[in-house]
């Protein structure tokens, strides 16, 4: 359990005759404007910011509207006399003439084309195999003592590439992976990241028609056909590659098992290893560059003397993906939902709380994080190099993307289960007459929680939370409701379709925003930490951030 600190634990004592003043109680005369956070959602999302690619001129606009604003509230800079956080990348595009050489089992070399054939996860230099290398089947490339799982049980893979299946043991059973809910064990990286602590050389995925992911090749050359942007440091990896399935069976070739066997195995559960006969090369080409991107962030400081020294973290990323291939003629991915609106609602929020009276207890930092669409690049910078100590920032609280379709009577709090933000934005909820529902199934995949900036924040074992809406829309059924999304995520999300021309519904923006106001101000307000709950994956590194700043 997350130890108080002797001054916090004095503060309960001095207050313990009368609950600290939370919530609605706690409000100035200051309202939330839904215009205002519809003009903010107008300008990020206009044409003329280029859809705010990271390291990119209309990034650099974002950046620069977001700095404006917060000056104007009169927000203390977060960097010394400034807004802005440096966050140094790199870039890196694959080019054409990238060359991947598959020898088969009779010795005849092919040469495959990249985005016809495969596209890469990773562009480094330490893609190069300059020479051709074995191939072991590895299943699903999964190590789960847990679940008795290890796909590389018996296997030396030293100087071998694993050759893995999208996915996971298929299961109905809850207790293992999850029965039909995917786990973090079918998170691509995952799988890379195993391939390589076993010794590979590299790993091609190769989609899994049973699971549905990276099937569709259209979508997936859309999500990989921009520039690979990193961090300057990180992981070691290697080749990394998906691979089209339509030439899967040039693996398999020579083997004890087709592919077409491999998949009917998959859809048994009777899926196991075994060598391969086929090796092969890479030779990578690349366009590169190093630049700086940047966080944005401004500080509210609390008005408590003994609170004030503890931060909320409330976030946001302000980056979309840029300028891409045209989509209808049309090139520029405006981001409008993802997420020119919640960078809208955090400016909002910082407004009302700057502007009301009293001001929150705690301190608050708002931070605009520059590349979640690269992988959590901003965010994960900040939790290396934070600019307040993340043992005196008590929680966070991620906003990406807003409820735009309809009211709803429910919210869903990704990460709610594992600390006591649950039981506050449960508490919450219930004083805005609205409920606190679970991940409604169909969004369940892919472990949500990993899924943006929170769980940058969490793996530095700060408490953290996503607040999304429900289902329960008022005038909608669920059915049409969760019709709706569907439809928006493949006709809109992440295209040049998530535009200012979609239909927003006011009544649904005003909603959403406060409930991560009222939210906002519960957290601010508390006197007690939200803390993990016992057994969650980020409790020791919160007791490790604790012990380490005191």
């Amino acid at each position: 359990m997350t130890r108080l600190r002797p001054w916090l634990a004095v503060a309960l004592l001095i207050c313990q005759d009368g609950p600290a003043p939370s919530g609605v109680a706690a409000a100035g005369t200051v309202e939330l404007s839904t215009e205002r956070i519809l003009a903010h959602m107008r300008a990020l999302g206009d044409d003329s910011m280029e859809g705010r690619g990271v390291g990119s001129p209309g990034g650099e606009r974002a950046a620069r509207y977001l700095e404006a604003r917060l000056a104007e509230l009169g927000l203390e800079p977060a960097v010394g006399d400034g807004f802005r956080q440096a966050v140094p990348l790199h870039g890196s595009t694959p080019l054409r003439d990238s060359r991947l050489r598959v020898v088969s089992a009779a010795g005849v070399a092919r040469e495959l084309t990249l985005w016809d054939d495969y596209v890469l996860f990773d562009t480094s230099a330490r893609t190069f195999l300059p020479r051709p290398v074995p191939l072991t089947f590895v299943a699903y490339g999964i190590v789960a003592p847990e679940f008795d799982h290890n796909d590389y049980q018996g296997l030396e893979m030293a100087g071998r590439i694993a050759v893995i299946l999208t996915g996971e043991p298929p299961s109905d059973d809850p207790f293992f992976f999850d029965g039909s809910a995917p786990t973090v064990y079918s998170d691509p990286e995952m799988k890379f990241r195993t391939a390589l602590s076993r010794g590979a050389r590299g790993a091609i995925l190769v989609p899994s028609s049973r699971e549905g992911v990276f099937t569709d090749w259209q979508r997936v050359l859309d999500a990989f056909r921009t520039e690979d942007v990193t961090l300057p440091y990180g992981i070691s990896g290697n080749l990394d590659l998906l691979l089209n399935a339509d030439r899967a069976e040039l693996l398999f070739d020579g083997a004890e098992h087709t592919f077409a066997e491999v998949e009917a195995l998959d859809r048994s559960g009777a899926l196991r290893s075994f060598p391969l006969r086929v090796e092969v090369g890479f030779s990578g080409m690349f366009r590169e560059r190093d630049f700086v991107a940047h966080n944005v962030a401004a500080r509210l400081p609390g008005s408590d003397p003994l609170l004030a020294s503890e931060y909320l973290l409330v976030s946001a990323h302000y980056d979309g993906l840029g300028i891409g291939l045209p989509v209808g003629g049309d090139a520029i991915f405006n981001g409008v939902i993802d997420n020119a609106s919640g960078t809208a609602v955090v400016l909002e929020l910082a407004r009302v709380l700057a502007a009301g009276s009293p001001r929150p207890r705690r301190s608050i930092l708002f931070l605009f994080v520059t590349g979640e669409e690269k992988g959590l690049l901003g965010s994960r910078y900040y939790r290396d190099h934070p600019l307040v100590p993340l043992h005196r920032t008590v929680a966070a609280i991620n906003v990406d993307g807003i409820s735009f379709l309809a009211p709803t009577d429910d919210f869903v709090g990704v990460g709610a289960e594992l600390s006591t933000l649950g039981e506050l934005l449960q508490k919450t909820l219930a004083r805005l007459d609205l409920r606190l529902a679970e991940i409604p199934e169909p969004f369940r995949a892919r472990e949500p929680l990993y899924a943006s900036d929170q769980i940058a924040f969490a793996q530095g074992g700060v408490p953290s939370i996503l607040v999304m809406e429900g289902l329960s829309f008022r005038g909608i059924t669920a059915a049409e409701g969760l019709a709706r999304f569907v439809a928006w995520g493949e006709e809109r999300y992440h295209s040049p379709r998530d535009d200012l021309s979609q239909p927003l519904d006011r009544q649904a923006i005003e909603q959403h925003a406060t409930v991560l106001l009222e939210l906002v101000r519960e957290v601010a307000n508390t006197f007690t930490q939200p803390q993990w709950l016992p057994g969650t994956p980020f409790n020791g590194e919160r007791l490790r951030s604790l012990a380490e700043g005191t």
